[in-house]
């Protein structure tokens, strides 16, 4: 037997070092800084003294949010090189915290930052994201350089063109300065891989950063950033979200150009049946992402041929969600598979209490049935093809799979499903939809018809049934596979930190016996498990529309975050919500 490494050693470590020397020297941080990191990195950038001070300004978006640094770009109050050099050096301080990126993309940016201050006045008022540095997934094409998504047999194989996202992007005065890491094969919930390593959560490297789009979460979480665009298709980026107490949108199908990609799958999937996944933004500002998305929304279509019209007029964030008086919202404190935890369910009577407060209709809803059913059918519709392609290129160069992947195992090659079996799946599936569906309406009915009534304007139900579990400890998937399943529009909403109170809280109630609430007890009740560790990490609640009603989840998401916000002033001496974000 050969003792020689398999070729996959050679190209991570050749990809490691090309990754290097595109940081600038002078943006590195010392060794010494870096030998004995706190849990929490989160404050290291600004106090490095790498960044200037009008840098920490320009990237701390306290005195200016994404618009505002635009407008003040604009005005020539801020520099565009001036902004995009900023960024950039806190993603490359991000970036040796906590491993986020995978292509830093700091010289192109800096050539397009030059090209974009010399456009004369006329041309830069037309464009809304004139100067605004920001983020992209791996996996999205980002011309000559690679899509790699963290597989070694894809390293050295630069892009040919940019994907429609990200020329739509740039069609709009974006500056794209990095793109970031995620899990191996796409299909983890910690972003970790053989190539780049793992991302860690920069308010505790000792809990899980999220995954797919754990390296967005990171780098919008540390300012690194105004705004990241990452993907979908069971929780990617509203988990990362979470992880990383920060917004992150799950748009419909069709809103955000998706095409462009290296997923590692076949050509074709999902016009077979396959789940579907989508792009959407994270951003630590929840105005940033709401107003990016509806940017790209309005002119999707025009860049993507898997997108739908959706006009400007029906954008309005500043109008109200419904044509009624007081907005409803309906309370779903479980996916019947893993009932939440005790600090997640008093997070959500938290919530709800603080709407109430604010004038705003909340309405109980029990679990049905078909929310339960949910995450094992969207499972079996991610890969129905056995993920060949995958397991080629992972076979290809000898790579191992990651741990996590491994046990179980969670990942491999697998019979494909026949045609007469998908069918039977997506049968499956509309009749969920229609179950599901019935949450939003009331009927009534008269001698000669029925007549529907939309009763929610919107419902909130739990992000994950635990805190921000240690790393690849992440449980269930149910609560955000669902709404890709149905195509509902879904984001995640910071509510505030995780504090002793909460860790006092002991388990009640029967136990319903699924695998997925044994292992969900088990992140609270393991004999091994400290439950300090989810001290002061954030604590989130998801909130959800009907399908297409993707502004609709903005003006929602936001009502949620003012409520919120005003219970933290409300609260300031005492009152329920006891941690800020």
């Amino acid at each position: 037997m050969s003792n020689q490494p398999a070729p996959w050693v050679d190209i991570a470590q050749r990809k490691c070092a090309q990754q290097a020397t595109l940081i600038p020297a002078e943006w590195k941080l010392p060794m010494t800084a870096l030998s004995n990191l706190p849990s929490n990195v989160m404050d290291i950038p600004a106090k490095s003294g790498i960044l200037t001070d009008r840098e920490v300004e320009i990237t701390e978006g306290k005195r200016w949010d994404g618009r505002a640094l635009v407008a003040a770009i604009k005005k020539g109050e801020l520099g565009v090189e001036e902004v995009t050099t900023a960024f950039c050096k806190r993603a490359a301080l991000a970036h040796q915290l906590t491993s986020c990126l995978t292509e830093p993309l700091f010289t192109p940016a800096l050539r397009r930052a030059q090209h974009l201050a010399s456009l004369p006045t006329s041309s830069r008022s037309l464009l809304p994201f004139y100067g605004l540095p920001m983020t992209i997934k791996d996996s999205f094409n980002y011309s000559a350089f690679d899509s790699s998504i963290g597989i070694a047999a894809l390293c050295f194989k630069p892009s040919t063109s940019s994907a429609p996202l990200v020329q739509l992007l740039e069609s709009l005065g974006a500056i794209i300065i990095a793109k970031t890491n995620i899990p191996q094969t796409l299909s983890a919930l910690d972003s970790v891989n053989n190539v780049f390593g793992r991302t860690l959560n920069p308010l505790n490297r000792a809990l899980t950063a999220g995954g797919s789009s754990g390296g967005e979460g990171v780098v919008a979480a540390m300012r690194g950033s105004v705004v990241g665009w990452g993907t979908d298709v069971g929780g990617s980026i509203r988990i990362p979200a979470m992880c990383e107490g920060v917004y992150g949108i799950k748009p419909s199908v069709g809103r955000v150009p998706f095409g462009g990609q290296e997923d590692g799958g076949s050509d074709g999937m999902t016009r077979c049946g396959k789940l579907q996944a989508v792009a959407g933004p994270i951003a630590a500002n929840l105005d940033d992402a709401a107003w990016a998305l509806t940017e790209v929304a309005t002119r999707s279509h025009i860049w993507g041929n898997d997108c739908i019209p959706s006009p400007t007029s029906s954008w309005s964030l500043s109008t109200p969600a419904t044509d009624s008086s007081s907005p409803v919202i309906g309370i779903l404190p479980s996916d019947g598979n893993a009932p939440p935890l005790p600090p997640i369910s008093a997070l959500l009577s938290e919530v709800t209490s603080l709407l109430t407060a604010h004038g705003i209709q909340t309405l109980p809803l029990s679990t049905p049935p078909s929310f339960t059913k949910s995450q094992s059918l969207a499972v079996r519709l991610m890969s129905p093809d056995g993920a060949p392609r995958m397991n080629d290129l992972l076979s290809a160069t000898g790579e191992p799979l990651i741990l996590w992947l491994a046990n179980g195992p969670r990942f491999g090659r697998s019979r494909p499903r026949t045609l007469e079996e998908v069918r039977q799946l997506n049968i499956q599936r509309s009749q969920i939809e229609n179950e599901m569906n019935e949450l939003w309406y009331s009927t009534s009915a008269t001698t000669t018809s029925q007549t529907k009534r939309r009763k929610l304007d919107a419902i909130i139900c739990p992000v994950a049934p635990h805190p921000v579990p240690e790393i690849d400890h992440w449980n269930a998937v149910g609560y955000t596979s669902t709404f890709v399943l149905l195509d509902w529009p879904a984001g995640t909403v910071p509510v505030r930190r995780v504090t002793e109170e909460d860790l006092k809280m002991e388990l009640g109630g029967e136990e319903i016996g699924s695998s997925w609430e044994r292992r969900n007890r088990e992140l609270w009740n393991a004999p091994d498990l400290d439950r300090r560790v989810y001290l002061d990490s954030p604590l989130c609640v998801q909130v959800v529309t009907p399908k297409l009603h993707d502004a609709e989840l903005c003006r929602m998401m936001k009502l949620v975050a003012d409520a919120v916000a005003g219970g933290r002033q409300e609260g300031s001496g005492g009152g329920s919500v006891r941690a800020k974000m």
